[in-house]
């Protein structure tokens, strides 16, 4: 047996020592494991479909195949390249907003001494993800009309002269949906930033603290380089996230006046897929979607690598 044979050997001996070990927690990972498959894995066979004519009255396999001319009719839709000028922006718009609010918001609470204040601000940060955007719309689109909560206030400052109904302007949307998006989840973000600001060891600090070093010294200088690594991380994956918009907050406050800067290719895909019936044509453009966003994610975490020394993978 060669070395590099010997050494597979006992790579795979010590794993599966190592999984025997551990086996009541491989068992624990079971039901996920199954999940993925028959949920996520399983269904990407229905991928086919983008290069063929298919037809909900005959079987994938029946259907004929006819390559890229999907692909060719969806490049050639002056319309989508708005559509995804909008799915870029406002994924962006959020990326830029989001992002930082829920770092600032994670320090910010770490600074909270008092433990029943801290407790309170962290519930009632997190409350609104709990909600879904269909709930939501029903505070929402009624706060934006002209008659609504936000127009009665700025009409009340002198901001506006008169109401405006805001959901009836595209020119509103983006800043709509990004304001909306960190209403809910900036608190909810946040979580995974004060777990690694926890993990900081509390040494650092208190050497700090005694060299007078004051409070936003002490984030900018010890805690902001502490997480760097949970930062470029989450940072990798929402890159890769730019593809999507949240298909349920869209769809929702999308209407027929705002749809110019409303319309993603989420919610194309759902309108030429699901309400018109041309489920081949809809597959592609989802396809599209996937492989861009595949590639902004390697590209992401292969900057992080190069700026970093590490990476995601």
């Amino acid at each position: 047996m060669t070395k590099r044979g010997a050494a597979s050997g006992s790579g795979i001996h010590a794993l599966g020592k190592t999984l025997y070990k551990q086996k009541y927690l491989q068992l624990m990972t079971l039901p996920g494991i199954v999940f993925l498959i028959i949920f996520s894995y399983i269904p990407m066979y229905g991928i086919v479909i983008a290069f063929k004519n298919y037809k909900i009255t005959r079987t994938i396999a029946a259907s004929p195949w006819i390559g890229f001319e999907y692909f060719k009719e969806l490049f050639g839709v002056r319309e989508f390249y708005g559509i995804i000028g909008n799915t870029l922006a406002i994924s962006g718009l959020k990326l830029l907003a989001a992002f930082p609010l829920s770092i600032l918001f994670a320090l910010l609470l770490n600074e909270i001494r008092h433990s029943f204040f801290k407790r309170l601000v962290q519930t009632i940060s997190y409350l609104p993800h709990f909600l879904s955007w269909v709930i939501l719309s029903g505070i929402i689109i009624p706060w934006l009309s002209e008659s609504g909560f936000l127009n009665e206030v700025l009409v009340l400052a002198g901001i506006l002269k008169e109401p405006v109904g805001f959901l009836a302007f595209p020119r509103y949307f983006w800043f709509i949906a990004v304001l909306t998006e960190v209403w809910k989840e900036t608190g909810w973000s946040a979580i995974i930033f004060i777990a690694a600001i926890s993990g900081v060891d509390t040494q650092i600090y208190e050497a700090a603290t005694i060299d007078g070093i004051g409070r936003f010294r002490r984030m900018w200088n010890i805690t902001l380089p502490c997480i760097s690594g949970t930062i470029a991380m989450i940072f990798v994956l929402n890159a890769g996230g730019l593809m999507g918009s949240n298909f349920d907050q869209i769809f929702i406050l999308k209407n027929v006046l705002n749809a110019p800067r409303a319309e993603v290719i989420d919610t194309y895909v759902f309108e030429t897929g699901i309400r018109h019936g041309r489920y081949s044509y809809a597959a592609a453009a989802g396809l599209f979607q996937s492989v861009t966003a595949l590639l902004l994610l390697l590209t992401a975490n292969t900057v992080s690598k190069k700026m970093r020394g590490d990476a995601l993978f």
